[in-house]
């Protein structure tokens, strides 16, 4: 999604009413308001999220599937709403494809070991160079197991992945092909559905990681048509401990469980055990209760908010930070694009990102700072570590100002 600059960045008629739904925001860090610009390592939870938790705590409190009593019942009802909710927001054919799990990260592990039968020594494996940790981690430990090999898929000049190599490597006929829909160090995005598409021509099985998009698209898994997208609750207002992983009912199915015991047994003897079917089988265990039904009050809030007028006023205001971040001097910007999303990577000189940080943090401005689980992509950039500024839906172009008039401070400290 490309939108014009604009340099004003006009706020939706609603966008005060939005931020004023975050009680987290209103706080003092010492004599200074809070500046939060980390939003792509967690986003702040809206009110509505935090009274859907303490509702299930203070009248619900049961566990689901297992109990004849109304507690338990209203609890399970709950919970499988919140999968039905999740099947319309991002267009899943069937509400069976939908799993939660803890996190991104599980999901990732959870389709990664459950493919290890299906992955034979010499399969090849492909991952997007801009990848989080945790879309190359498990496809590691995958290829340990079975002799599988990995091969990056690298960037271009300008920091976005390269669609030439992409091809020659996709020549080679890859088992499995890992992707991000957005860099969370850069923000960059990906053409998922045209990169799907040819490495499915391929024959590939095709893993989105959408932990970072979530939050800032509107998602349609019948258009990316990708075989797994995994994704966040906290990425995206809602709660830790939830995870969503999305897959093709006959790719979900074949997959080894990670997990055993519990709900997803579908008959046990000492002689051996039957799973159970689809969603149970690969949901073992007590679930995140609590967490699931905060995410639906977070997938209810963005469905309420998340309009194309704000997404455009995120679009712009991105660009509003890039531009000052120029205009400042002394800032290296990396992979900075009209058409990022959420998140600007950037150092100052040649100060150290951490210091930067550390003093921005003094007046109470939040920002990210590291190689952000990110340090294939670090090394691709011949950089040991960045700050990252990431905005949401509740950020305003108060908070970048905030930031660069800090920001600057600190480079009349430093240079």
């Amino acid at each position: 999604m490309t939108h014009s600059a604009s340099t004003d960045t006009a706020l939706p008629d609603s966008h005060s009413h939005i931020r004023a739904q975050f009680p987290t925001l209103t706080q003092m860090l010492g004599d200074y308001p809070l500046c939060y610009l980390d939003t792509a390592a967690t986003s702040q939870k809206p009110q509505s999220v935090l009274d859907a938790m303490a509702q299930y705590y203070l009248n619900d409190n049961a566990n689901v599937h297992r109990a004849a009593h109304q507690l338990s019942a209203r609890a399970t009802s709950n919970y499988e709403k919140v999968r039905d909710e999740l099947q319309g927001f991002i267009n899943a054919k069937r509400r069976e494809e939908i799993i939660f799990t803890h996190g991104t990260t599980e999901s990732i592990n959870l389709v990664a070991y459950g493919l290890t039968p299906q992955i034979a020594a010499g399969d090849l494996i492909l991952i997007d160079t801009a990848a989080h940790h945790a879309n190359i981690v498990p496809w590691q430990e995958l290829a340990k197991r079975t002799g599988a090999i990995i091969k990056p898929i690298p960037l271009d000049q300008d920091g976005r992945l390269d669609r030439h190599a992409y091809q020659v490597l996709l020549a080679l006929k890859p088992k499995v092909v890992a992707l991000c829909h957005v860099s969370n160090a850069l923000g960059t995005v990906n053409p998922v559905v045209e990169l799907v598409q040819q490495a499915k021509a391929q024959g590939a099985i095709t893993l989105v990681d959408g932990a970072q998009a979530v939050a800032h698209l509107s998602l349609d898994m019948a258009a990316i048509d990708c075989d797994f997208y995994v994704f966040s609750g906290h990425k995206m207002y809602g709660p830790t401990g939830i995870g969503v992983l999305y897959g093709r009912f006959d790719k979900l199915d074949t997959l080894t469980p990670l997990l055993t015991g519990g709900e997803m047994i579908k008959r046990v003897s000492f002689d051996g055990t039957e799973f159970g079917s689809l969603p149970n089988r690969l949901e073992a265990g007590t679930p995140p209760i609590s967490e699931v039904i905060g995410l639906g009050a977070a997938i209810r809030f963005l469905q309420q908010h998340l309009t194309p007028a704000v997404q455009a006023h995120e679009a712009e205001l991105l660009q509003y930070l890039q531009q000052q971040l120029r205009a400042l001097g002394d800032v290296h910007l990396y992979a900075a694009h009209s058409d990022n999303l959420g998140a600007v990577a950037f150092n100052l000189g040649d100060e150290h990102h951490q210091d930067v940080g550390i003093l921005l943090d003094q007046q109470g401005v939040a920002v990210r700072c590291g190689h952000h689980c990110a340090i294939p992509l670090m090394q691709s950039l011949n950089l040991k570590g960045c700050c990252r500024a990431s905005i949401g839906i509740y950020t305003n172009k108060a908070d970048i100002d905030r930031f660069i008039a800090a920001l600057a401070s600190v480079k009349e400290l430093l240079l």
